[in-house]
């Protein structure tokens, strides 16, 4: 990237990536069902993000707690497209979704087909521990990236959780945290200007993706668009562009190949008015959101 945006934005936020206004189907969760396939240790799957990792890094879990999580994330998994659907609002919720690879969005979408995106989880997150208590679900997740899912059935995550008390904590706490979240995303919306609100989401998901191990201190992947980046803050994309010029004009930020660059993190926070302590639960900071 150039020293300056000379008046567009990166790829990685470009505008010539536009999101699909219709809703998509909700017979794409069940098409990526018949299109799940198996991943063997020695295949697959070591190219993807430990599920029980991340809670066990959080302090959450043990290790064995951990990799029974992670094995029952893996024995059945579907590969997503961008702006694919996993599940729709109004589908019964089969599975609890494990996010192996990429990053998916939480979206409600209205009639005349503009979306809110309501969170975002990241590889090692569990999108929807609330399946237990719903019979419908209440929002739309869809993949941001390409994405690799975990299929986990709920009964037997149930069984599973009966048997290991840490898992409900965590369970427990990884809700507790997304409503955290949400909360703060709503502050951003009634309260921040747009320079404050970008650079408090963008704070928040270099935290999230660092407490697990998926950052460096100053970098982290950004593959989302300005259409996204909109639809998660609640400004235009004309809004979007000008104000990531603001924040590249100021050396807040540096946006180069999908990958977040951070000159002065603390000056970043500063601008975000971001204090971490919403991320906290526990020990340790915590992923989560959606």
């Amino acid at each position: 990237m150039a020293n300056a945006f000379n008046g567009k934005v990166p790829d990685a936020l470009g505008e010539g990536r536009q999101l699909l206004l219709e809703r998509p189907h909700a017979s794409a969760c069940r098409s990526a069902i018949r299109r799940q396939r198996h991943f063997s240790p020695a295949g697959g799957a070591r190219h993807m993000n430990s599920f029980g990792e991340p809670l066990r890094l959080l302090g959450w879990i043990t290790g064995a707690d951990a990799e029974q999580l992670d094995q029952l994330a893996r024995e059945r998994v579907a590969d997503f497209a961008p702006r694919e659907d996993i599940v729709s609002e109004g589908d019964p919720p089969q599975f609890m979704h494990a996010v192996l690879r990429g990053w998916l969005c939480h979206y409600k979408a209205l009639p005349n087909g503009r979306r809110q995106i309501t969170g975002f989880s990241l590889p090692g997150d569990i999108c929807d521990e609330r399946v237990f208590l719903i019979r419908q679900m209440d929002h739309s997740i869809a993949a941001v990236t390409n994405a690799t899912v975990g299929l986990i059935d709920r009964h037997r995550l149930q069984d599973l959780m009966g048997r290991r008390p840490r898992l409900q904590q965590a369970m427990a706490r990884q809700s507790y945290l997304r409503l955290s979240m949400q909360r703060e995303w709503l502050v951003s919306v009634g309260q921040r200007g747009a320079i404050e609100r970008l650079a408090h989401l963008l704070c928040e998901l270099h935290l999230r993706l660092e407490a697990v191990g998926q950052a460096e201190p100053d970098s982290c992947e950004m593959p989302l668009t300005q259409s996204e980046i909109a639809e998660a803050t609640g400004l235009s994309t004309v809004h979007v562009n000008r104000t990531l010029q603001e924040l590249r004009a100021a050396n807040l930020i540096v946006l180069r190949d999908r990958t977040l660059q951070i000159p002065d993190l603390r000056a970043l926070r500063e601008a975000a008015m971001f204090d971490p302590s919403y991320l906290r639960c526990g020990d340790k900071d915590v992923p989560g959101n959606g």
